[in-house]
């Protein structure tokens, strides 16, 4: 607490430092008083030592209530997407904080305001922020912009460098497919204990059949469900081809898959230690920026901690789209709610949080690790010695699921069709079904399971 504190402290100096002569009396809709209801995910605290307090300093005049959603997170058995929207018109904030799926609902409801104008009054410079979120933001608003993302997250295939230097392997390079992924794993020894051996491919606590063939699935856009058939779709091609490739890799002893199920619990040591790739035991594994974050973590943790050089390239990619990924999400995406009565000061906020002065405080001021990517793409160059422009190489893949098509699917689905898919991939290993006879029989049970759990939600819904 102390900590968070003195960081907090530091940052504000820091803003100060970077923000003199500037006046906000100066800006455009804040030389009078007004207040600004904004809705965030945590306490006012956090809010606060994130955005507020900087905010504050620019723009004095406006007074900010922080409305917590917190409160909406307290029963397990309810339709969060709905108590959200009911959230939001009880509180009527004027910035509303989405994700991802929330932006695009809320977006094709007429809920936010189109920012293309104040854009264009303003002429606010929008062209130093990442492309592929601007253009993925306009794809989810049907082509109007709604709201601004000050951070991101982005995967990247990661690679200890030492690893292969001393196997004489050729290192990764960008655009890797998961098909190079694995041939280039099965290239390093898998003798030795489970504990202490190298592993060619590591992701977190290990893999298992089904986490690999998802992953490979996820960046090839494959989906278990066609939502506008409302069928399961894994009896394919395409979907044999995926799990084929996984279970090859897994029966090759080149993914690290311990048979306890890796980190069950303990200290924060012990979570380091079963981390395969941050113990050096790994050539590569797929991970989000925050990554480098937990090595350093662990090098200062850990008074054994043998220290390796990191590498990262651009991917894993779909081979049908080399250049994208579909793996880029938001941190924190902030829009304004349509009927607001305060647009200006909260055009002010949006453009404050995503603007180059603020992406140049925050990546200098102290925090515990790199959590996220900055939108603006000047101010995430580094981190540790580590360069961090892989993470901006790839445009986005716009066909994904759409967050309006997930919510057909049923939210009692899947408590139950996961079941069958853990007994047919147990048979898979165990040898006793091939993979085609496991996905047969998971589409074909799974489609009852499905066509019950949408049966009984209209029934529901009838009824209410």
């Amino acid at each position: 607490m102390k900590r968070k504190l003195v960081q907090r402290v530091l940052l504000v100096l820091l803003c100060g430092v970077v923000f003199a002569g500037c006046s906000s009396a100066s800006d455009k809709g804040t030389e009078k008083r007004s207040s600004l209801k904004i809705m965030y995910v945590d306490e006012e605290a956090y809010f606060f030592s994130q955005y507020g307090d900087l905010f504050s300093m620019q723009y004095p005049n406006v007074d900010i209530e922080v409305i917590s959603t917190s409160s909406i997170y307290t029963e397990d058995d309810q339709d969060y997407n709905k108590a959200l929207a009911d959230f939001i018109e009880k509180e009527q904030p004027d910035v509303v904080m989405l994700s991802m799926d929330n932006y695009e609902k809320f977006a094709a409801e007429g809920k936010l305001l189109d920012l293309n104008p104040l854009i264009e009054r303003d002429k606010y410079d929008i062209g130093s922020i990442y492309p592929a979120l601007v253009e993925m933001l306009k794809q989810k608003g049907d082509g109007k912009l709604y709201g601004l993302a000050p951070s991101f997250y982005g995967s990247a295939l990661f690679y200890n460098a030492d690893l292969f230097a001393k196997y004489g392997i050729k290192v990764p390079h960008d655009g890797m497919t998961w098909q190079d992924i694995v041939d280039t794993a099965r290239r390093f020894p898998t003798a030795g204990d489970e504990k202490t051996r190298v592993y060619g491919y590591g992701n977190g606590n290990g893999m298992s059949l089904e986490d690999l063939a998802s992953a490979i699935a996820g960046t090839q856009g494959l989906k278990v469900i066609n939502t506008d058939t409302m069928k399961i779709t894994l009896n394919t091609d395409s979907w044999k081809q995926v799990y084929k490739l996984a279970k090859d890799a897994v029966d090759s002893g080149t993914i690290y898959s311990p048979e306890d199920g890796g980190f069950q619990g303990g200290t924060l040591e012990d979570l380091y230690r079963s981390q395969a790739f941050l113990m050096g035991r790994s050539a590569m594994t797929v991970g989000r920026s925050y990554l480098l974050s937990s090595i350093k973590d662990a090098k200062n943790t850990l008074k054994d901690y043998k220290a390796f050089q990191v590498g990262i390239v651009a991917g894993p990619v779909d081979p049908a789209e080399p250049d994208k990924s579909r793996d880029i999400t938001f941190n924190e995406l902030f829009a304004i709610r349509v009927n607001s009565p305060n647009i200006d000061a909260a055009w002010e906020f949006l453009k404050f949080v995503n603007g180059e002065k603020f992406a140049k405080v925050r990546s200098k001021s102290l925090t515990n690790g790199l959590l996220s990517l900055s939108s603006r793409m000047e101010y995430s160059k580094e981190y540790d010695g580590v360069n961090l422009d892989v993470f901006y190489k790839l445009k986005p893949s716009l066909d994904g699921a759409s967050s309006l098509d997930n919510d057909k699917i049923p939210r009692d689905f899947y408590a139950q069709y996961q079941p069958i898919v853990d007994r047919e991939l147990k048979l898979v290993e165990e040898k006793k079904k091939s993979i085609e006879e496991a996905l047969q029989t998971i589409e074909q049970e799974g489609q009852v399971v499905l066509d019950k759990a949408v049966k009984e939600e209209a029934a529901k819904k009838s009824g209410e």
